[in-house]
């Protein structure tokens, strides 16, 4: 049976009307119109979905909304805007670091909570950060220049 659940996206409140063990991928998708995070395998193995739950990134594809409390989620919306890019939208841009850009989200987040928690990573670190994230077209290098080029001009 539906219930009412009240979400922070972004900052923002809002509110869904679905079953409890609903994914929270859906409902960013097809209730919100978030289409940040990506369906990619639903089994939380590609991290194409991935968005930052009170700064820790989680694969909204198997976290049940029931699950989620008060919790703050950060999309790939509610890091910039067209007009004002978060430093690693930027920098993946300049980078060149999407390809097909089904990937992206889930580097992008993983990169974000890995930057808020170590400002300034090597490159192992950033390797080892966003080693559970698939990228079918190879741009792995990319993405780790990006994220280099995120932390140095942050």
């Amino acid at each position: 049976m539906p219930q009412d659940f009240q979400l922070t996206v972004n900052g923002t409140t809002r509110r869904a009307n679905v079953e409890p063990d609903t994914p929270l991928l859906y409902i960013l998708r097809n209730d919100l119109e978030l289409n940040g995070p990506r369906f990619g395998c639903g089994l939380s193995q590609c991290g194409a979905c991935t968005v930052l739950v009170d700064g820790r990134p989680t694969r909204s594809c198997v976290t049940a909304v029931s699950s989620l409390g008060a919790k703050q989620i950060t999309t790939l919306e509610g890091l910039g805007s067209k007009d004002r890019l978060h430093p690693l939208q930027k920098a993946f841009i300049e980078e060149q670091a999407a390809q097909c850009g089904y990937c992206t989200n889930g580097m992008i987040m993983t990169a974000k909570a890995l930057l808020d928690k170590t400002p300034k990573p090597t490159e192992a670190q950033i390797r080892k950060a966003l080693a559970a994230n698939l990228c079918r077209c190879g741009t792995h290098n990319r993405v780790v220049r990006a994220v280099l080029r995120a932390s140095r001009e942050a």
